[in-house]
């Protein structure tokens, strides 16, 4: 356990990357990182970390904010559910403990939206405190180099896990030992093409011996995915102005804008819908975890559908108004192309 703790860390100081987060002990500056790199790249966080961090750069200003304008900032990051938990939380830490982050992992725990890996983050990070975090890449790490073939999405194996994870955690440096950890799984024990020629601990990984690097961590397969087939009808009034609807709760993209949308259960139903209808460009595709969706766009009218409560945009307006990603590589086409798409009224 020390040797492989002390290569970690030797590596990190070596090899670390230089990110804004590492530089303060701020707990909101770090809970915004950890909930925006959740199920992110760093590379892809990195721009929306600044954006908050400037925008709200304290916790007393994202709850002062509205939830549109925390969806909006967030658009493109995907998982809206982190959003809007981001934004509660902020609301709850003022009017629960006084704008001020709880300093203990079991306290922390008591945030909405925070599990244990975020608690033991925030908590080792801010206020150096001995709770290992335990993330996809600390997984990878340790089923690797213990050559553990326990599934890491069971619940023995979470058990399993973390129990190592803290029997190796430093004590003395609980927070440089997390960040070692996790930037060795993200940088060179890698999910794929792992730099195992250059690892500092390949003499000791039992999955080198044992030729299963491309094999462990093992995980359960993924919940089945959901097909669902959308037809988006983009109405136009006179002024040119586009008609969009918000979502509602419990589905996807909860408080976001789309267009007024039909769905079909299966693909030949909504073709069966689309054979007059005027089609703009082809058929999207957009991946979720668990869900694929093909998304039809057609021209309509605001007649076709009555008692609407549509709220008609410029297309600069969008700016402040939070959209699926969906309807956003959709309009980028939308207006590249400038369609003609008749006015509606």
């Amino acid at each position: 356990m020390y040797a492989l703790r002390e290569a970690l860390q030797l590596w990190y100081s070596t090899h670390k990357r230089d990110l804004p987060w590492r530089h303060t002990q701020d707990p909101y500056a770090i809970w915004l990182s950890e909930i925006i790199l959740q199920q992110t790249r760093v590379d892809q966080g990195l721009p929306y970390y600044h954006r908050f961090i400037s925008t709200f750069p304290t916790v007393n200003d994202l709850a002062q904010a509205t939830q549109q304008e925390v969806l909006n900032l967030w658009q493109g990051l995907g998982y809206y559910s982190r959003g809007r938990n981001l934004h509660a939380t902020a609301q709850q830490i003022i009017a629960e403990y006084n704008g001020v982050f709880p300093e203990t992992y079991q306290g922390l725990l008591k945030l909405k939206g925070i599990g244990p890996y975020t608690a033991a983050a925030i908590a080792s990070f801010a206020f150096n405190l001995p709770h290992a975090v335990v993330d996809g890449n600390v997984f990878r790490v340790l089923s690797r180099y213990f050559g553990i073939d326990l599934p890491i999405n069971a619940t023995e194996g979470k058990v399993l896990f973390e129990q190592l994870a803290n029997e190796l955690l430093d004590r003395h440096a609980p927070a440089l030992h997390n960040q070692a950890i996790m930037e060795f799984g993200a940088l060179q024990c890698k999910p794929v093409s792992p730099n195992c020629k250059w690892c500092p601990v390949s003499d000791s990984c039992a999955a080198l011996k044992a030729n299963k690097v491309d094999i462990l961590p093992i995980k359960l397969k993924k919940t089945k995915i959901k097909e669902r087939f959308f037809v988006y009808h983009v109405i136009t009034n006179q002024q040119l102005q586009i008609a969009f609807q918000q979502r509602g709760p419990k589905d996807i993209w909860e408080g976001l804008f789309e267009f007024p949308l039909r769905e079909f259960e299966d693909d030949d139903k909504a073709a069966a819908y689309l054979q007059d209808k005027t089609m703009i460009g082809a058929p999207y595709k957009h991946v979720l975890t668990h869900q694929k969706i093909t998304a039809h766009f057609i021209a309509d009218r605001v007649e076709n559908w009555p008692q609407n409560n549509f709220l008609f945009l410029d297309i600069s307006d969008l700016n402040a108004h939070p959209i699926p990603r969906l309807i956003d590589k959709f309009l980028d086409t939308f207006v590249q192309n400038n369609l003609d798409v008749k006015p509606a009224l």
